[in-house]
């Protein structure tokens, strides 16, 4: 085998669909950005929410998450773009002509594309968590949410639940804690205790309750006393309390706000909780972040393919094509979530699920075209 060299065809093909990469790419931004978010903000700078400053800053923290999606879409319409026009210029014959294998001819796409890969793989990583945290702070989000914690003994059956009906910023209020009792039924633990704390306070060792009503319960499931307590710790046994607090926090979090390093983590957090539905649904959303950035490989090697065409052949077949593949690849997403999140099929399956239908489709194209 011949080692690969660097030649002037390389140079011209990756410079031609470089450019029109970043034209694609430029135009999703646009036509993403314009019809709702910039309006919002032009109306929000307008009646004074927003100094122009900070209606800049906050499109500038929009776009990772633009750009997440756009780097695939910009390499499969600039590859499509470039190879359709050479195409209809026949220097595609001309290349093949010479000798010029497919494979060859994809050579210099194949590496822009990885090298696009790995800035998509950063951004879902590093950008997309920064932007949403600096969103957040420009805004003065605090996030607000709802909460119930079940604190289990070693043998699965709960000994605690704790419903937090306001949290933000590790202070809560209005906190109810149901304590069961060693007594279980068929289909119902026995309480034998219910406290309502007006206030509470978030520690890594242990949760701090103020001004709690005690309801103790006897045997037989009756309120037999009412009183008042000042103060009470929960959670005290060395990691519920931060677990808990983990799982609360990251409750008010979509996937994209966490890295994959915080994301392992909670995940792993969520599985020793038992808490499976969520377990399942974002460990697929975190093998997304791996096998997601390489479909800008596998979109590549489609607008290649679709690019392939005869001189009088129609151009608005292969985008129609290329649009149709996107608009199936992110309208499915959320179909093969719910797969995972409820058990239908592996978390595994269902990440992999789409790469490997590109996968097919550039099998499928590469035959038809019969290169």
């Amino acid at each position: 085998m011949k080692p690969f060299r660097i030649t002037i065809y390389d140079k011209y093909i990756f410079t031609q669909v470089f450019f029109a990469t970043f034209v694609a790419i430029l135009l999703f931004t646009v036509v993403w950005i314009a019809p709702e978010m910039l309006l919002n903000t032009i109306k929000r700078t307008l009646e004074g929410v927003y100094t122009a400053k900070t209606a800049v800053l906050i499109l500038f923290y929009e776009l990772p998450k633009i750009l997440g999606k756009a780097f695939p879409v910009g390499l499969l319409l600039g590859t499509l773009f470039t190879f359709d026009k050479l195409s209809k210029d026949s220097e595609l014959t001309i290349f093949r002509a010479v000798g010029m294998s497919f494979f060859r001819i994809l050579a210099p796409v194949f590496v822009l594309s990885l090298i696009v890969t790995a800035i998509c793989f950063v951004t879902y990583d590093k950008l997309i968590p920064m932007s949403c945290q600096k969103l957040m702070d420009i805004r003065g989000a605090k996030p607000v949410t709802q909460y119930i914690y079940t604190q289990k003994d070693d043998g699965g059956h709960p000994t605690m639940a704790v419903v937090v009906s306001r949290f933000s910023m590790g202070d809560m209020s209005n906190v109810i804690v149901l304590d069961f009792s060693k007594k279980q039924y068929d289909d119902v633990h026995q309480l034998s205790g219910i406290y309502v704390a007006e206030k509470g306070k978030c520690y890594d060792d242990h949760w701090d309750l103020r001004n709690i009503t005690e309801y103790n319960v006897n045997s037989d499931g009756i309120f037999q006393s009412i009183k008042k307590i000042s103060h009470m710790n929960i959670l005290d046994d060395g990691k519920s309390a931060k677990n808990a607090f983990t799982l609360m926090s990251y409750s008010t979090k979509r996937d994209r706000d966490i890295t994959n390093n915080d994301l392992k983590n909670y995940i792993s957090l969520l599985k020793q909780e038992g808490l499976m539905e969520e377990y399942r649904f974002m460990l697929n959303k975190y093998l997304q972040r791996f096998f997601h950035p390489f479909v800008c490989v596998l979109l590549a090697i489609m607008g290649t393919l679709l690019g392939f065409s005869k001189p009088r052949e129609q151009r608005l077949v292969g985008f129609t094509i290329a649009i149709g593949c996107i608009f199936l690849y992110y309208i499915t997403l959320p179909f093969f979530d719910l797969l995972a999140e409820k058990g239908v099929l592996p978390p595994l399956i269902t990440a992999l699920f789409p790469p490997l239908a590109f996968f097919a489709g550039i099998v499928g194209f590469y035959k038809s075209k019969d290169l």
